[in-house]
């Protein structure tokens, strides 16, 4: 299931904004299965979209922090990749969250694709190349393990389908 997940994910990147203000037919998909309209950030919506075209009934949500309930997190890798309840190779499929200080929440969202090493392999919406969490649409991305605070399991501990 973890590999039908990411697939969908993959299909997804090079989606853009058609006006760079979180609009677009497909980001407006997103939105619209969390019950938003078009001009709202859409990292989790994109997250909840994939699930949902992958079969599972959860999660369904706009809000980043609501991916990270307290059962589904598997680790916090905010001090070093062996604080985390999974092989350090693994991870695909899990859901990560970015805290942003500023807003004292996580506030970015997407998935692991890989862990290779020291840095994983997204896929996430709403960002941009330079890893904007206001960006204009769906990317591939690498990122330092260190600049992201969670990980969430929604497919392996019992995830709804």
């Amino acid at each position: 299931m973890t590999e039908r997940v990411l697939n969908i994910a993959r299909a997804e990147v090079g989606v853009r904004e058609a006006t760079g203000l979180n609009d677009g037919k497909r980001v407006e998909e997103y939105l619209a299965l969390v019950g938003l309209p078009k001009g709202h950030p859409y990292c989790a919506a994109f997250i909840s979209w994939v699930f949902k075209k992958a079969g599972y009934d959860q999660p369904r949500t706009a809000w980043s922090p609501a991916l990270f309930p307290k059962e589904r997190v598997v680790g916090n890798s905010s001090r070093d990749l062996s604080s985390l309840r999974f092989p350090r190779d693994e991870g695909k499929g899990l859901v990560f969250g970015i805290y942003f200080p500023g807003l004292k929440r996580i506030a970015h969202c997407g998935f692991v694709s890989q862990i290779k090493g020291d840095w994983i392999h997204t896929i996430e919406a709403n960002t941009s190349l330079p890893g904007s969490r206001e960006g204009d649409g769906v990317y591939a991305r690498t990122r330092h393990f260190r600049t992201i605070r969670c990980y969430a399991d929604w497919i392996g501990k019992g995830g709804v389908k």
